[in-house]
């Protein structure tokens, strides 16, 4: 079959490109912006690129187009293979219809810690011997892709709420049919497309209602959000972390060994290579939701141990004149709180420079800038881009005093943060975008000073 990918320059569709030539497709596809290091990726796999959405792209002939979420209608190539009524689908059907089919599918759900949480379920099977496929928002160390097809009946997918398609406006986790579920939290996210947190809960109970009733749902009882979610009807086994007389995990010596126990009995203890309580918990889900693939809670526990990490998940970039600089996806409120209280933990006597950019449709709204100021409380200084805002990102800062800075402009942001950066700090970059290749401007600019 040969699939032609709109938007295949997205983590999420360009991982379904490289599952597609996996499973021996022929993969062409177009993006409005197609550069490294996913068009490398792809390019590597012998996958064929095309800048923009001209129609003549419909010359290709391919035996259907496969369309990303980010594709609206106005789009020229759409709009054209609408008019000649060519065969099309979103990309989460035709992953569910020729991928997941016939497999026993791990999914990970919930606001905050998908990525992290989906990459230690990965490896967890993986250090088992299990060989899982895997399709993941983000490349864990461990791997060094962000999605690969093996022969495994095991396969673990990132779950995410956002829609599917132009013509489908369900979340796309609703295709995945989970025989494990993982749901981590649930907050009000996307506000570009959902009205209010009860929309969302309603997407979160619709894939509840695809759980057959010998798979079972592993959720935090610590969100009100998802007890709600479970109330309005779950016909699948479940089990509750957060929970003392289930899943629990306490922190140990030092703030780095996580102690795990199951109904009150202690299961094992690791020092977690990632930083945080809410790493901790991420753990314990991986932990729980391995358990019921066959993988015994003590060797999950154990690769724990071996777990190297995830690309923009706290990842230091580099240090230079004892100034270290770390790159993070962190772009919702909660998600900023939770990273700059992990780093806090780990170098309690640094200062920590976080550097923002509010980039995620949600954060460009200005849904949550009054959360703002409380998530980067921690941060000894803040650095706020503000190119393309459309509210007054200083005035939501305001309560921060003479500690934040907002800047329209890039490389006086990387000046103003580099004269006032001191040995021995921390410069904490969050971003869901690419954010101008800062983390590189901010090293050279430091190596320069």
């Amino acid at each position: 079959m040969h699939i032609h990918i709109l938007g295949i320059c997205g983590t999420f569709m360009g991982g379904v490109a490289l599952l597609a030539r996996s499973a021996g497709h022929k993969v062409t596809g177009c993006d409005a912006n197609v550069y490294p290091p996913m068009s490398s990726q792809l390019e590597e796999q012998g996958i064929e690129l095309t800048e923009g959405f001209d129609p003549a792209q419909l010359e290709l002939a391919p035996d259907v187009f496969v369309v990303g979420n980010a594709i609206s209608r106005g789009n020229p190539l759409l709009e054209a293979i609408l008019d000649r009524g060519l065969p099309y689908v979103s990309g989460p059907q035709w992953l569910a219809e020729h991928v997941l089919a016939g497999r026993w599918v791990l999914g990970v759900a919930g606001t905050h810690g998908k990525t992290t949480t989906s990459s230690l379920l990965a490896w967890m099977l993986e250090d088992a011997g299990l060989n899982p496929g895997f399709l993941i928002g983000g490349v864990a160390q461990n791997f060094g892709v962000s999605a690969r097809l093996t022969d495994s009946p095991f396969f673990v997918i990132e779950a995410d709420e956002y829609d599917t398609a132009f013509c489908d406006k369900r979340s796309k986790f609703v295709h995945y049919r989970p025989r494990t579920l993982v749901l981590n939290n649930l907050e009000f996210d996307h506000a570009d497309i959902f009205a209010d947190l009860a929309a969302i809960e309603t997407q979160f109970h619709h894939l509840v209602r695809t759980m057959p009733r010998t798979g079972r749902i592993v959720a935090n009882a610590a969100s009100s959000a998802l007890e709600r979610v479970i109330e309005r009807g779950c016909w699948s086994e479940l089990e509750w972390f957060n929970r003392r007389e289930m899943w629990s995990v306490d922190v140990g010596r030092e703030d780095v060994e996580a102690v795990f126990s199951l109904a009150g009995e202690l299961l094992g203890s690791v020092d977690l290579p990632l930083a945080g309580s809410h790493n901790r918990e991420n753990a314990l889900a991986a932990v729980a939701a391995a358990r019921h693939v066959g993988v015994p809670p003590s060797q999950a526990i154990g690769s724990l141990a071996r777990f190297k990490g995830i690309k923009r998940r706290l990842e230091v970039r580099g240090v230079q004149r004892g100034v270290t600089v770390y790159d993070d996806f962190a772009h919702h409120p909660t998600a900023i709180a939770l990273t700059v209280e992990g780093l806090r933990r780990r170098h309690p006597a640094g200062r920590i420079l976080a550097v923002l950019e509010p980039r995620s449709n949600t954060m460009k709204l200005g849904v949550m800038k009054a959360q703002l100021p409380g998530s980067l409380a921690q941060a000894d200084k803040v650095f706020c881009y503000t190119q393309g805002l459309g509210w007054d990102a200083a005035q939501a800062l305001a309560p921060l005093g003479e500690s934040a800075a907002c800047h329209d402009d890039l490389d006086r942001l990387v000046a103003d943060v580099v004269a006032q950066a001191e040995e021995g700090d921390h410069v904490l970059v969050m971003s869901n975008g690419g954010f101008g290749g800062v983390h590189q401007r901010l090293l050279t600019a430091l190596q320069s000073a």
